[in-house]
């Protein structure tokens, strides 16, 4: 199983937000570049960077802290927030970014959604973000009326190179994660389906490993000091 590491980005800074709250904002680092530095030091094998400005804005606003990361590490990284037309996504690609994530647009426009797939296969990854069962847009700021289930169905044959599950009401909460969905979702799914939101101990990634779930993005737990990534890693290889 793959444990991802998440660094969130607002204003240059690497921050959490609690359950995608703007108002509800902790910062850990000045310079996003050493936290993924020192994840990566730790044994990390993948980064998961979100530009939270970018998911408000509709574009991407942490180019430099983005890059300074890029030109440190040399794990790959996926980038998400304000990913919303083609020159963008080639743009984050050429910088050295391995795959993007497509949220908000991908649900406002499926067509073009697909329409990327192809121009970029396995370079894209769907993110949906829901609550109560349906996808959230616009930086979980709007409830969209459509269902994961249905989003998944249109989908499921398309080149996509994951999608990336995110309960809202468990992000940030440290409440453990929706093992139950993010397990239906993955046996449904033909792209690898990474879970997000409320991994929170080593007993969540068992328990998400055990459901079938190839992969998850730890954040706050981490930053909080509820669980070391050499332990998260550890249950993760057993």
């Amino acid at each position: 199983m793959l444990v991802i590491p998440a660094i969130d980005l607002r204003g240059g800074k690497c921050v959490r937000l609690k359950q995608g709250d703007y108002a509800q904002e902790t910062v850990y680092s000045d310079n996003p570049w050493e936290m993924a530095l020192d994840w990566q030091n730790q044994g990390g094998r993948y980064l998961h960077l979100v530009d939270l400005d970018g998911a408000k804005t509709g574009k991407i606003e942490n180019s430099t802290a983005i890059k300074s990361i890029l030109a440190k590490v040399n794990v790959p990284c996926e980038l998400g927030g304000g990913i919303r037309d083609e020159k963008t996504i080639a743009d984050a690609l050429s910088w050295g970014i391995d795959r993007v994530i497509i949220g908000t647009k991908a649900i406002q426009d499926p067509q073009w959604l697909h329409d990327m797939t192809l121009s970029f296969p396995g370079r894209i990854a769907l993110g949906i973000d829901a609550r109560d069962g349906r996808i959230a847009v616009s930086g979980w700021l709007e409830d969209s009326q459509v269902t994961v289930e249905q989003f998944l169905n249109k989908v499921n044959d398309w080149p996509l190179a994951a999608i990336i599950y995110t309960d809202i009401s468990k992000d940030g909460m440290l409440s453990g994660p929706n093992v139950e969905t993010t397990s239906l979702l993955a046996s449904k799914s033909k792209s690898l389906v990474i879970a997000s939101g409320g991994v929170s101990s080593v007993k969540d990634i068992c328990d998400l490993k055990r459901a079938g779930v190839k992969a998850c993005i730890v954040g706050k737990a981490l930053y909080a000091g509820k669980m070391t990534l050499s332990d998260a890693l550890e249950e993760a290889s057993k």
